[in-house]
């Protein structure tokens, strides 16, 4: 009987071979050339991927064996205060005290906690403690250096809070998985639930649902509604940024969030449409508890070190809270008197009780030295009394005190005033039409506005100036040349050179006619800020307002900004020449009698909502602004009448008078 091999080899016929047998990993690929030979086929491909899904889930199952639950929640008993120095060494305040206090679910009302699912994790009773979608975003977040939160069930915020750290790093991210699972195993949700609201942060200084409500409301979590619990719940996504008192902006958040929180809750049968209904007015929290200690100017110089603390560190605000930090700052202690002094002097004119022009004035002011750091501000009264921060506020125009910034920009830049002509340079002496009442124009034709008619440049006073140079417009404080000169040089290429000398994005007016006159609104300690550069050369820091941040004797990683050319070294000596002409006979003639060497310049918004001066004495700029603001609507009121009409107290004698008492005792600042 002939074998199956031979018999094979027959059916070959003469001079045939038979082929040979292929090896089932045939790599680099035979008969292939070129780049294909080292392509593998779909079905290496296929192995490969299995081979890598194997050896995925054997890693997975590994770590998910040996990870323990730790026996101990975060040591919150070990929680200090933060301690906050002057620029000398010596303390100034301390805060930070934690407020946290446990409460069985059973307390809090099922549609408060319904709320806080909606806004969370609406699966939350069905998951097996992560979310599969959640976690490749957050993955993706975390690698792209985005916010890791988002994709967080609340097991696994109830894991990051009680058992881990706040670190953004996958390693991080993949204990939190794994914890997050195996807690969901041996837990009830209800369990995961109350430690989740017990250890969250909600802001204020509080820890817990229950301290929250008391920060709040001033109630037990047990009285909240579902509407004081909607605003609760949106907390949870960062108190910062979502609690009303946190200025107009957060509020606009808060109540966005909250609303959209309620409409969740009926998509997930917590509210019905008729009890959603009833929830359309904004449960408006307390004012917050100042804490003790920052009385005076010390709360609003806390304010802004610790806002400084959080957005250049990587110390989360539920982090700073815990306390344990020492905060050093730029701030220094005589001209921070000095300043609160000067003001209060100025305005002794004012009687409120007597005058209605006199009510709700406010003064703030900041002085930053030429390598950007705060060296003193004042931001109201009493921060214990008023703690909105006059000095760090961002809605208040600048108005003519903008000029300078316009003519850097057209030194800088030259003009264009033929469309897609070259751009011509324009020196101190170039002259200008000083006319009050000149039609702005574009390279078009005039600059028409909304309501159809010609947009038409007006002086202070109505004052025709005739043909001057900008050197003089400058150092007079003239309209027509300036608004102008924004035009010919380009709104777009001003407002690169005012982000340049440091003012934000967000407080850069609308792109119109108006932009070169101010309707920017920048904080004076921003202001200040751009007039040092000029003082500095031309190189920019950006304003800062710590030196270091330690933690147990160890110093924490800060991001301290570094100096950068805004403008040339020439064009910000022409613009120091205008500001110095300007204090020797111009419109801040006023401070030549304390300082007779320095630069600034006096200025008023559009409407006299606002009175402004911004002076450089040596190496330092103080700004000081002054408005009135209905402290219901947050409405700028005129400035007209004002102590009674007094020269000394208008719109730009009072600044003025604030900073000649502030150079009085400090001349080198």
């Amino acid at each position: 009987m002939t074998s199956r091999p031979r018999a094979l080899a027959a059916s070959a016929g003469p001079g045939r071979r038979r082929p040979a047998v292929r090896l089932s990993w045939d790599y680099p690929r035979s008969g292939r050339r070129g780049v294909r030979r080292w392509l593998p086929s779909w079905r290496q491909w296929l192995v490969l991927a299995a081979a890598g899904a194997l050896g995925l889930v054997a890693v997975i199952g590994i770590a998910y064996a040996r990870t323990r639950i730790p026996e101990d929640l975060n040591a919150f008993a070990t929680q200090q205060n933060n301690v906050y120095y002057w620029a000398d060494g010596t303390e100034m305040a301390r805060t930070g005290l934690t407020n946290r206090q446990d409460v069985p679910l059973e307390r809090v009302p099922e549609q408060v906690r319904a709320a806080v699912l909606a806004a969370e994790n609406a699966t939350f009773y069905t998951d097996h403690g992560v979310s599969p979608s959640g976690i490749a975003r957050a993955a993706y977040r975390t690698v792209s250096g985005g916010d890791t939160q988002g994709g967080s069930t609340i097991t696994q915020q109830y894991v990051k809070n009680a058992y881990l750290n706040q670190d953004r790093t996958l390693s991080r991210k993949f204990t939190e998985i794994l914890l997050a699972v195996k807690l969901d195993r041996h837990l009830g949700k209800d369990e995961i639930l109350a430690g989740y609201l017990n250890t969250s942060w909600f802001g204020r200084g509080s820890y817990g649902i229950q301290r929250a409500a008391h920060a709040y409301y001033g109630k037990d979590v047990s009285e909240l509604d579902p509407s004081e619990g909607a605003l609760l719940a949106a907390l949870l996504k960062g108190a910062g940024l979502y609690d009303p008192a946190g200025g107009p902006a957060a509020r606009d958040r808060a109540v966005e969030r909250w609303s959209w929180i309620l409409d969740r809750m009926v998509e997930t049968g917590a509210l019905t449409a008729a009890q959603r209904a009833g929830y359309t007015v904004f449960p408006e929290p307390k004012t917050p508890e100042p804490q003790a200690g920052l009385a005076g100017q010390v709360g609003y110089l806390v304010e802004v070190a610790r806002s400084y603390v959080e957005s250049h560190t990587d110390i989360s605000p539920a982090q700073f809270d815990l306390g344990g930090h020492q905060i050093y700052t730029t701030f220094e202690k005589p001209r921070t008197d000095a300043l609160a002094r000067a003001v209060v002097q100025a305005s002794a004119g004012l009687d409120p009780a007597a005058r209605a022009e006199d009510r709700d004035v406010r003064v703030g002011a900041s002085s930053v030295a030429a390598d950007g750091r705060i060296l003193a501000l004042y931001g109201g009264p009493d921060y214990l009394k008023a703690g909105f921060n006059n000095a760090n506020t961002s809605n208040v125009p600048a108005g003519s005190v903008f000029g300078p910034l316009v003519y850097a920009a057209g030194l800088g830049q030259g003009v264009q005033r033929r469309r897609d002509g070259d751009r011509t340079p324009v020196r101190p002496g170039t002259l200008y039409d000083g006319d009050d009442g000149l039609n702005v124009m574009t390279p078009e034709g005039p600059y028409w506005g909304r309501d159809g008619k010609i947009v038409k440049a007006r002086n202070t006073d109505g004052r025709s100036w005739g043909k001057i140079t900008l050197r003089t417009a400058v150092a007079q404080a003239v309209n027509s040349p300036i608004m102008q000169l924004g035009m010919d040089v380009g709104l777009d290429r001003v407002r690169q050179t005012a982000l340049d000398l440091g003012l934000l994005p967000v407080s850069t007016g609308p792109l119109v006619p108006a932009f070169s006159l101010g309707n920017s609104t920048p904080s004076t300690i921003r202001l200040a800020g751009a007039y040092s550069t000029f003082a500095a050369g031309g190189r920019h820091t950006d304003p800062y307002s710590v030196l270091k941040v330690t933690r147990g004797g160890a110093a924490l990683p800060l991001r301290l900004p570094a100096a950068v050319t805004a403008v040339s070294p020439q064009v910000a000596a022409e613009v120091t020449d205008a500001l110095t002409d300007s204090v020797r006979g111009g419109s801040a003639v006023g401070a030549k009698a304390v300082a007779p060497a320095a630069a600034g310049t006096a200025g008023a918004a559009q409407g006299n909502t606002a009175g402004w001066f911004v002076g450089t004495n040596g190496t330092t700029s103080t700004a000081v602004v002054v408005f009135r603001m209905d402290p219901k609507t947050l409405v700028l009121q005129p400035l007209d009448g004002l102590g009674g009409g007094a020269p000394a107290m208008s719109a730009t004698g009072l600044p003025l008078a604030v900073w000649s008492g502030y150079q009085r005792a400090a001349p080198t600042g």
